[in-house]
This record gives structure tokens, C-alpha cells and sequence, in this order.
């Protein structure tokens, strides 16, 4: 299966960035959001990628102006429905990820692939509430996008050869390396990588050490090129409590449980650099 036509729900950090990344080797993107403004800022967003990729001479500027005439913006899911690929890059909440893909799966081609971004929620759940299980598949993109190189495609049991290898495919042609994982919660990535940053927040709470210590033994004694406390800050504190959430439920395992700092800053609106505030203000 040849993809040319991409359909990108979410128009935010991630899904501007895959909207982009798609862009920029040819591909016809429509990228939708539930709000105007949500798509001017996911446009902004590709415009200031773009332009310091010129600014730094590793495009020039008729790649920028080739990329962006690539993406068409709307608000109806209808406009995607003559997509191959459908990817999804909304919210980190299992209900309304949910719904999306019932309305994708009545809405959309019948051969149109659904491929979700989410960073947890096992994807065979989302097969189910598609209606078409056997064309969905994970494709869960690393922040920033442009950027990481790395791509999940997560396989569920119901994933069938064609949706598993167009997909694979679709990120090596993004220039990307895709790595199969099989359908469980958190995959591989934030089965291992939260739980670490759990583990910092409660150094924190319990008085073990500051932020910045934490921070400074993971960089210079682990060779981390990021502390824990500082990548948190920057996924989103929020987002990291959700995963959390989503490990410790379908997983049963009390090790995962969310770190109550955690749920304190969240609930207080300390969501890390979005917000201004989180482990550090900025």
C-alpha cells in the first residue's frame, strides 16, 4: 500500500510536528484540530521550525515553501476521509481517544489506515472502538518530531501484514527508525523512561535531595544528556501523570504508582514548561 494522502488529528507539539515531518517529503497533509486557533498555533508552530531550519542552512527556502504548500488545514474529521493514513495525536485520555477512533472507523476510506500517537494507552483498545481492527497500528513519535529519529510501531494482535508493513515503511521514508513493539501498556519507551522520572519526583518529595541535585547526579553520573526532573518538565507534567495512571491500571502493579508530588503539581497547574512552572520555572 502506497501512502500519499496523511490526515493528522491534533494539532499540537506532536501533531505539528509529524504534520510537518510528513510534509516535507512530499506528502499531502491535512491537519485537523476541534479549534481555529489550535491550527494557527500548530501552523505557527511548523513556520518557526521551518524558518530556523533555513536559519541554520540544513534547508533552504524553497523546501519551506514546498512543505507548508503540502499542508491544508480543517476542523471536520469528513475532510479526511479520502486519507490513507489517518494519525491521531490528540489528548492522553483513553475515553476520547476512544470515541475519535469509532468516528474515524464510519467516517473514514475503507482501506484508510488508523495509526495512533498515544504514548500508553494499548492500542488494541482503539482497534476495538474502530470497527475495523486489522487497519489500526501505534506510531508513537518521539518529542520533538522533526527531531528524534526514533518511531514505535506498535503491532496489535488484530494489526494485519498490509497496515503493520505501510506503516513501517511510512516511517523510513520519513527518515526515521522504526522499531516493532508489540501492544502493551506504555510499549517500550514509557515502560522504562517513567517509571525513572516517578522515581525522581519521589527523591524530591521524601527529601532526598533538590531538583537540581537530582538533576546534576543523573547527567554526570548516569551520562544522561537531560536530567529526569528537567525532561518532565518538558513532556508535561500532566502528560507524565497520565502514562503513569495508564501503567499502574492496566498493569496492576503498585510499583507504577503515580508519585503523589506529582499528582499535587498537576492538580495546582504546575504542568512544567508549558505552564511556566514545574520542577523549575521558566
Amino acid at each position: 500500500m502506497e501512502v500519499k494522502n496523511v490526515g493528522v488529528i491534533g494539532a499540537g507539539q506532536m501533531g505539528a510536528g509529524i504534520a510537518q515531518v510528513c510534509a516535507a517529503i512530499g506528502k499531502k497533509i491535512i491537519l485537523c484540530d476541534i479549534k481555529q486557533e489550535f491550527v494557527d498555533n500548530g501552523l505557527k508552530t511548523i513556520n518557526r521550525n521551518l524558518e530556523r531550519s533555513v536559519t541554520k542552512e540544513r534547508i533552504v527556502q524553497e523546501d519551506m515553501d514546498e512543505t507548508l504548500t503540502n499542508i491544508q488545514t480543517t476542523l471536520e474529521l469528513g475532510d479526511l476521509s479520502e486519507c490513507d493514513i489517518i494519525i491521531e495525536a490528540i489528548i492522553e485520555d483513553v475515553d476520547i481517544k476512544k470515541n475519535l477512533f469509532q468516528d474515524l472507523g464510519k467516517s473514514c476510506k475503507d482501506d484508510a489506515i488508523l495509526a495512533s500517537n498515544t504514548s500508553s494507552i494499548p492500542i488494541g483498545i482503539l482497534a476495538e472502538a474502530s470497527g475495523r481492527p486489522e487497519l489500526v497500528v501505534g506510531m508513537h513519535f518521539m518529542n520533538p518530531v522533526p527531531v528524534m529519529k526514533l518511531v514505535e510501531v506498535i503491532r496489535a494482535k488484530s494489526t494485519n501484514d498490509i497496515t503493520f508493513d505501510a506503516t513501517f515503511k511510512l516511517a523510513e521514508d520519513l527518515n526515521k527508525v522504526p522499531v516493532l513493539v508489540n501492544d502493551f501498556p506504555g510499549f517500550v519507551s514509557n515502560r522504562i523512561l517513567l517509571p525513572m522520572l516517578n522515581e525522581a519526583m519521589f527523591c524530591v518529595m521524601e527529601g532526598v535531595a533538590q531538583p537540581e541535585a537530582v538533576d546534576t547526579v543523573m547527567k554526570l553520573g548516569m551520562s544522561h544528556p537531560m536530567g529526569p526532573l528537567t525532561l518532565a518538565d518538558f513532556i508535561g507534567l500532566d502528560t507524565c501523570l497520565a502514562i503513569m495512571e495508564v501503567l499502574h491500571r492496566d498493569l496492576n502493579d503498585d510499583k507504577y504508582r503515580p508519585c503523589p508530588l506529582l499528582i499535587e503539581m498537576v492538580n495546582g497547574g504546575k504542568l512544567g514548561k508549558k505552564s511556566g512552572e514545574g520542577f523549575y520555572k521558566y
